[in-house]
């Protein structure tokens, strides 16, 4: 993951401050679905030491793929409601910005 504020715009928040991420109110639903998808990778490395059988294996990456791209719609739809919104309310090259900033990221989760 990387730092968000290394993409918001300064003074977006109060004080200069960026302006906190859309998924505050869900963050303790992201971390849980996280932490059980990084339960899930350890369960893949595990079947891999115990030379699981292939198909079993690949049924299980594709299942940790739809929990992370379900994590990933999750917050695509938070940064549009708020970042993005909020942005678009307020006008002027800051809201040009976040919707090609957004439509940059969607467009890197429909290449993965």
């Amino acid at each position: 993951m990387t730092d968000a504020s290394a993409t918001t715009e300064p003074g977006a928040g109060p004080e200069g401050a960026p302006a906190p991420p859309g998924y505050l109110q869900r963050k303790d639903d992201y971390l849980k679905r996280l932490r059980r998808i990084e339960g899930q990778a350890r369960g893949l490395q595990r079947m891999v030491d115990e030379e699981t059988y292939c198909i079993d294996i690949l049924t299980q990456v594709s299942a940790m793929t739809r929990a992370l791209q379900n994590v990933a719609l999750g917050l695509v739809e938070e940064h549009l409601a708020h970042c993005v919104a909020d942005a678009v309310a307020t006008g002027g090259p800051e809201a040009d910005a976040k919707v090609r900033e957004a439509s940059e990221a969607i467009a890197r989760l429909v290449r993965s």
